[in-house]
């Protein structure tokens, strides 16, 4: 009797999802939104595209962000404001080393200036912004991309922060969005980018006291995201002094 062989089950993607989890325990408007915290309404997302989820939070032991939290996760999705200050540099240190081994990170909005995303960016990740109910209407500017997998041409937010340029990032390896505000501005909304062995990627919208994360197109790009940036089944590189793969003469 011959036997068919089996595929081997997908085991579905491991995501810690980071939040400083200050505004929403300080601020009336914040909570509305996100009563359980930020961080609940992004891991719900993620639970719903099939990701197993885990959440940290800035004020946990070690912000959350131990050895053996790192080391499950596939990927972190990070959403910060204002306690970037507060981040140890030994955490950060330790989010950085995961990235460059494999482990998929990405930055939420205001993210752009948390100390691992500088870290892995090697720039200021400084930017103009207002907060006055702009319009955001993020264009896909590469259709092809997995992370605007099952969207229209664009994503239409009625209200949101204004992030402007200049955004003093490295260029992205891939543009996946650009954002058009209703105050004349435009933004690199969706970056993508290479770190060692990990991947990656800045997304904007999310600005504390709008419900952005509640939106369902944007709800798809975090699964999305999650979906590309995790680790990939690809050679460990191998660095220093090597021996020659074939017999060398003299």
């Amino acid at each position: 009797m011959t036997q068919t062989a089996q595929t081997p089950t997908a085991q579905p993607i491991r995501v810690l999802v980071w939040n400083e989890f200050r505004h929403e325990r300080k601020n009336e408007a914040v909570a509305a939104h996100y009563p359980e915290g930020i961080h609940e309404t992004v891991a719900a997302a993620l639970r719903e595209g099939g990701c197993e989820v885990r959440t940290a939070t800035l004020d946990e032991p070690e912000h959350g962000l131990t050895e053996e939290a790192l080391a499950w996760a596939d990927v972190v999705f990070w959403w910060g404001h204002i306690a970037h200050g507060e981040v140890s540099a030994e955490a950060t240190e330790r989010v950085f080393a995961r990235v460059m081994d494999g482990m998929g990170f990405v930055a939420l909005h205001s993210a752009h200036f948390s100390k691992p995303f500088k870290r892995l960016m090697g720039t200021g990740c400084d930017l103009k912004w207002r907060e006055a109910n702009d319009k955001e209407r993020l264009w896909v500017l590469a259709p092809g991309h997995p992370i605007a997998s099952g969207l229209g041409e664009y994503i239409e937010l009625e209200a949101e922060e204004m992030y402007g340029e200049f955004f003093d990032v490295p260029p992205p390896e891939e543009l996946v969005f650009m954002s058009w505000f209703t105050g004349g501005e435009v933004f690199r909304s969706g970056c993508t980018y290479t770190r060692g062995r990990g991947r990656v990627f800045y997304f904007r919208p999310g600005h504390e006291t709008y419900p952005t994360y509640h939106h369902p197109d944007i709800r798809r790009v975090l699964v999305n995201a999650a979906r590309w940036a995790a680790p990939v089944d690809g050679p460990r590189p191998v660095f220093g002094n090597a021996k020659p793969l074939e017999r060398l003469d003299g």
